[in-house]
């Protein structure tokens, strides 16, 4: 049972509005630079971004926590991840205001709006809400775990910085890198990265539209670093990179199945750090499952990447039953 979260007489919770996009890009910067790592914030454009995203609307999905002078000192919001079953949330509160039970007050209302979505997921369906926060969280950690959720998975954010011009990669026999040209390339890049990323925990097929959105609305989104790995006709493999953040972001890394195993994700990861170093940016990341299935844990190390940020990732069941690939 969720215990009644009273939140301070002085503080206000409302829905959030649009014009809030940037006290909330603020917010999640000072909570990322306390937790120390502040490459995983977002800007103000990349924020209303995501909120501009046809499964999404702030002003009915999302909260503020403000002082009674207008600082916004918490936010939380609620996604539809997939067919009104996969509930995502995500929450920040400023460091300065833990311990007030404001996690709480997020919560319990992330999990009442989830409720009401719940309701148009099929019947049988498994119905979950999935949380994800720094692991030095010890505060967030609780009050999850305190609401009903549980740790079911860890993520890093790797990095490597570069002294020197990383190794020339060496290109599996009948690999072609060519450049991607949106126009000609997005469908192809689309089916290809669907399939290079359903054996991975969590993942689900993507609509053309919402995979569009996702990549090439960004603000820093660069098709000259997009980097396509062609054997004849088909898509081999892929890495997909901007700038963000203040770093080389390696964004998507994916091999299709047919081609693992044959070095072409090393040599699609040291060409992508190899062009970003050709741009001046030495400092390059990612983010990966820890436990991916994939090996790319030990393929990233091997090619120097070190954990910069550990994260842990939270569900809660709202209803059991079918998975929703089942």
């Amino acid at each position: 049972m969720i215990k009644e979260p009273l939140l301070n007489s002085t503080l206000n919770l409302r829905a959030t509005q649009w014009a809030d996009v940037h006290a909330v890009a603020k917010l999640i910067y000072d909570v990322c630079e306390a937790d120390g790592d502040v490459t995983v914030a977002s800007t103000p454009e990349e924020l209303e971004h995501e909120w501009h995203s046809d499964k999404f609307n702030p002003e009915s999905d999302s909260y503020v926590i403000e002082t009674k002078d207008g600082q916004v000192i918490g936010y939380g919001e609620f996604y539809n991840e997939k067919d009104h079953a996969h509930l995502d949330a995500d929450i920040y509160v400023h460091p300065r205001f833990k311990g007030l039970g404001l996690i709480d007050v997020l919560l319990k209302n992330i999990e009442e709006r989830s409720r009401e979505e719940m309701k148009l997921a099929a019947p049988g369906l498994r119905v979950f809400i999935r949380s994800t926060m720094d692991g030095k969280d010890e505060e967030s950690k609780k009050a999850h775990e305190n609401a009903g959720y549980v740790p079911v998975r860890f993520h890093w954010r790797m990095e490597i910085k570069l002294d020197e011009a990383p190794p020339v990669p060496a290109w599996p026999a009948g690999i072609e890198l060519r450049p991607f040209i949106c126009e000609q390339h997005a469908q192809t890049v689309w089916m290809a990265d669907n399939e290079a990323f359903r054996d991975h925990w969590g993942s689900h097929d993507s609509t053309f539209e919402e995979w569009s959105h996702r990549k090439f609305g960004k603000p820093d989104f660069d098709p000259t670093l997009w980097m396509i790995a062609w054997d004849g006709d088909e898509i081999a493999g892929f890495s997909q990179n901007r700038f963000r953040m203040g770093i080389g972001w390696v964004g998507t890394l994916g091999v299709r199945r047919p081609w693992r195993k044959k070095g072409l994700g090393l040599a699609l990861l040291q060409h992508s750090f190899g062009e970003f170093y050709k741009r001046g940016m030495k400092t390059i990341g990612l983010g990966v499952d820890a436990s991916n299935p994939t090996g790319a844990t030990r393929l990233y190390q091997g090619a120097g990447m070190y954990i910069a940020s550990e994260f842990i990732t939270y569900d809660k069941v709202l209803r059991p039953g079918l998975e929703l690939a089942e």
